[in-house]
């Protein structure tokens, strides 16, 4: 379950990576409030993952790398939603930088997630 939780994430993830490129070339601020919503809401999504990865982890089920890369997406997207709270002029290029790489974990974890969850149903 947790892996289509995590892979729910990443279409949040990339609205907030194409936020943040459209705010880049038209330096209009409501694209990077809609980036800051996209985050947080990316990160309710990858926070439950993880806990249910980490769960997973304790009961000895789950796979280790699973759960780091669903870790260095949820912090490296928290440290993220932080750049995105300050003025929006401050944002670039560190936030578009930082949606690009967090796009990247997403897209590695849910791929992964998925990967688990074919070998554990085949």
């Amino acid at each position: 379950m947790h892996a289509v939780i995590a892979l729910s994430a990443l279409p949040l993830f990339l609205g907030a990576l194409l936020s943040d490129w459209a705010y880049s070339s038209s330096f209009q601020v409501q694209w990077i409030n809609f980036s800051s919503w996209l985050i947080a809401g990316a990160l309710v999504l990858a926070g439950f993952a993880l806990l249910f990865a980490l769960v997973d982890v304790l009961r000895r089920r789950g796979n280790v790398v699973y759960l780091l890369l669903l870790l260095a997406t949820f912090v490296l997207g928290f440290i993220n939603a932080l750049v995105h709270a300050r003025d929006a002029f401050a944002t670039m290029p560190a936030g578009l930088a930082l949606s690009a790489v967090v796009a990247v974990l997403a897209a590695a974890a849910g791929g992964v997630g998925l990967s688990l969850l074919r070998r554990r149903l085949a």
